[in-house]
C-alpha cells in the first residue's frame, strides 16, 4: 500500500490537506524539505487535538532519526513517518477503525457510565457577586424553581450591610427525573457597600482558591476517597447594576482579579428597569469596557474550540452580558401560570425572550454548559492553581 493511499485512510482529506499546506509554510527557501525540529509544530498545528504528548514525542524522536544525515526530512518522509505512527495508536479518535463480524457490546458501555453517574449523583457549586439590592437571591431561587438562596432557605432575622464581605455557602440536594443534583450556592454578602470598596474582592478570591486547595490536599493525601467531594466554585454569576452608564471601577477591578480563577458570566441585573433600546446601549459600553480592560468571561474566547463548540458558544457570547430578570412569583395571565413580574405598565414574563434573557442564562447554566463549566474549573482554573501551588513547594 503506498503512502498517500495509507494516509487517506488514516486521516481525513481536510487533515491531509492542512499537513501539506502546514509543511509548505514551513518549506520557507522552497526546497522540499523542512528541518526536522519542524515535525513537532507542524503536527501539532494541525493534529493537536488527535495525538497525545507522548504520541508527538515519539513522531519528533523518529523524526530526528530519519533526518540525523541532513537535519531536513521532505513531505513523503514526513507521511510516511506519520503514518507509521498512527498504524500503532489506539483508534479512540475515531480515524483507524477495524470492522466487526458480529455483535460484541461494547455499546452498552454508555448506558454502564449512565447508571454509575445516576447512582453517584452530579455537583455543581454557583457563587453570586454584587451589590445589595440587584436580585441576587431571587434570580437564583427562579433559576431552580426553588427557594435555594440563603435569604430564602433560612430563618436569619434580616442583618444590617456586614462591615467586610462575608462569605455564606448554602447546600441542597435536588431531584429531577431521578437525577440528583447537589448544588452549593455561595452569596458575597457587603460586596460593594462599604463607602471604601478597595480590596473588597479579597475574601471572594480567598474563597475560591481555598476550594481549590481542599482539592489539591485531598488529592495528594495518601489514603484519600474513591470520590473526592467537589465544592470548587464552577461558575460566578457577577451582577451589574443597570445604570445605563458602563461598568464602574469596582466591577472591573473585581472580575479583572476573578477571571483567572473561576469562570464569570456578567449578568445586568434588573433589566426590566431599561427600555429595550436603553438595554442594548448599555450593554454595548460593557462589552467594550470588558473588552478594553480585557476581562475573560465564559465561554472564553481564548481556548481553542472545534466546530461544535464554536457554534454551540457564537449565540451565548452575541448576548453576553445577559440582561436579566429574576422572579419566584407565579402569576395567572389568561388562565396559565406565568413566573413574572406585574408592573403599572404592563407585565414582564421571566421566561420570555422577548422580555429578558433570563432564558438564555438558563439554558446555558444548566441545560447545555454546566458539564463544560465544570471541566473548565477543573482543566483550566484548577489545573493552574495546582501548577503554581506544587512549583512554590519545589516540586517538578
Amino acid at each position: 500500500m503506498d503512502s498517500n493511499k495509507a494516509a487517506t485512510q488514516l486521516l481525513t482529506e481536510s487533515q491531509i490537506t492542512a499537513l501539506e499546506n502546514a509543511f509548505k509554510a514551513g518549506d520557507v527557501e522552497d526546497r522540499g524539505v523542512v528541518d526536522a525540529g519542524q515535525v513537532q509544530f507542524i503536527v501539532q498545528q494541525v493534529l493537536g487535538d488527535v495525538l497525545t504528548v507522548s504520541e508527538v514525542r515519539t513522531l519528533v524522536q523518529k523524526g530526528e532519526a530519519v533526518g540525523a544525515a541532513t537535519g531536513v526530512i521532505n513531505l513523503q518522509e514526513f507521511k510516511d513517518l506519520l503514518i507509521d505512527l498512527l498504524h500503532t495508536t489506539t483508534t479512540r479518535w475515531g480515524a483507524l477503525q477495524t470492522s466487526l463480524d458480529g455483535y460484541v457490546g461494547f455499546d452498552t458501555v454508555l448506558e454502564q457510565q449512565r447508571k454509575k453517574f445516576l447512582k453517584k449523583g452530579f455537583e455543581f457549586n454557583l457563587m453570586v457577586v454584587g451589590e445589595s439590592g440587584l436580585g441576587k437571591s431571587t434570580l437564583v431561587n427562579t433559576l431552580f424553581k426553588s427557594k435555594v438562596s440563603r435569604t430564602s432557605c433560612t430563618n436569619e432575622p434580616p442583618q444590617k450591610i456586614p462591615k467586610t464581605v462575608e462569605i455564606n455557602t448554602v447546600t441542597h440536594v435536588i431531584e429531577e427525573k431521578n437525577v440528583r443534583l447537589r448544588l452549593s450556592i455561595t452569596d458575597t454578602p457587603g460586596f460593594g457597600d462599604q463607602v471604601n470598596n478597595e480590596n473588597c474582592w479579597l475574601p471572594i478570591y480567598d474563597q475560591i482558591n481555598k476550594q481549590f486547595d481542599k482539592y489539591l490536599t485531598e488529592e495528594r493525601s495518601v489514603v484519600r476517597r474513591k470520590q473526592i467531594p467537589d465544592s470548587r466554585i464552577h461558575c460566578c454569576l457577577y451582577f451589574i447594576a443597570p445604570t445605563g452608564h458602563g461598568l464602574k471601577a469596582l466591577d472591573i477591578s473585581c472580575m479583572k482579579k476573578l477571571h483567572d480563577v473561576v469562570n464569570i458570566i456578567p449578568v445586568i441585573a434588573k433589566a426590566d428597569t431599561m427600555t429595550i433600546e436603553e438595554r442594548d446601549a448599555f450593554k454595548d459600553r460593557i462589552r467594550e469596557d470588558i473588552a478594553e480592560a480585557e476581562i475573560k468571561v465564559y465561554p472564553s474566547s481564548l481556548l481553542p474550540e472545534d466546530e461544535d463548540v464554536l457554534q454551540a458558544n457564537a449565540p451565548i457570547r452575541k448576548h453576553l452580558p445577559l440582561a436579566v430578570v429574576g422572579s419566584d412569583r407565579a402569576l395567572t395571565i389568561n388562565n396559565k401560570s406565568i413566573l413574572g413580574r406585574q408592573t403599572k405598565w404592563g407585565f414582564v414574563e421571566v421566561e420570555n425572550p422577548n422580555h429578558c434573557e433570563f432564558s438564555f442564562l438558563r439554558d446555558m447554566l444548566l441545560r447545555t454548559h454546566m458539564q463544560d463549566l465544570k471541566d473548565t474549573t477543573h482543566e483550566e482554573h484548577y489545573e493552574n492553581y495546582r501548577r503554581q501551588k506544587l512549583s512554590e513547594e519545589g516540586n517538578p
